[in-house]
């Protein structure tokens, strides 16, 4: 996928759900993924002609693990200009030493985000970036249905009580496979992630089985992402309206 139409999508996630005010300062938190990178690199380039100027810092939660290797990834933020900030932690041991959890990912994301939330806040930040795109949406929607019972998804802006930060999303229009076209294309500094729970997890099995879905009903993908919008987003967006 060329630069020109990542640009235009993510403008587009942008401008339909107000994602970005005047001044606002957005913290991208950057794992290191194809996501991540494609979202910071987004955002900079957007940021030379997008009509509500904006300011950018990167932070990278670092958990713990030994073979996490970030040298590409800070230059790759030098190169783009964005402030990068690495908080250290060692989530990994509370995850996997101390509490042995059989599930993992509940546990640390809800560390992950406690850490990068205090460090966007002492950085001046209002808004944090996350690099969730398309597939992403639509698998957290299948995960919700088949574990908990509801049709629920992360909606594209969310708003913090607690912190008074406010969550973006703007990668939401991309699919998995525009990120990874585009991250190949620009050769962005990848780094695998270390974690060992990566690739056995419930959300990569659901995304195994929308894979299969999609390939026996071409388009189930897209409509699932539509069914989404109606009934998650556009009513979210008009209770923001009101």
């Amino acid at each position: 996928m060329r630069l020109q139409r990542v640009l235009s999508l993510v403008r587009r996630a942008l401008d339909d759900y107000r994602m970005i005010q005047d001044g606002d300062r957005i913290a991208v938190g950057l794992s290191g993924g194809k996501d991540s990178l494609t979202l910071l690199y987004a955002l900079e380039k957007l940021r030379a002609f997008y009509p509500h100027p904006f300011s950018l810092c990167a932070i990278t939660v670092d958990l713990g693990f030994d073979n996490l290797d970030l040298r590409a990834v800070k230059t790759f933020c030098q190169k783009q200009n964005v402030p990068y900030e690495i908080v250290s932690t060692r989530i990994s041991d509370i995850v996997f030493g101390a509490r042995q959890e059989t599930n993992p990912c509940s546990l640390c994301a809800k560390l992950r985000k406690g850490a990068l939330n205090d460090r966007a806040l002492s950085l001046g930040c209002n808004k944090i970036a996350y690099a969730h795109h398309q597939d992403d949406a639509v698998e957290t929607l299948l995960l919700s249905l088949l574990y908990e019972g509801r049709f629920h998804s992360f909606l594209p802006v969310t708003r913090l009580d607690r912190t008074g930060l406010t969550v973006i999303r703007p990668l939401l229009y991309l699919k998995e496979a525009d990120v990874i076209g585009f991250s190949n294309k620009t050769g962005l500094p990848v780094v695998k992630s270390p974690c060992p729970a990566d690739g056995h997890t419930k959300r990569e099995y659901v995304k195994r089985l929308v894979r299969q879905l999609n390939r026996e009903n071409p388009g189930v993908k897209e409509r699932l992402f539509t069914a989404l919008r109606n009934g998650c987003y556009d009513a979210a967006e008009r209770g923001n309206l009101q």
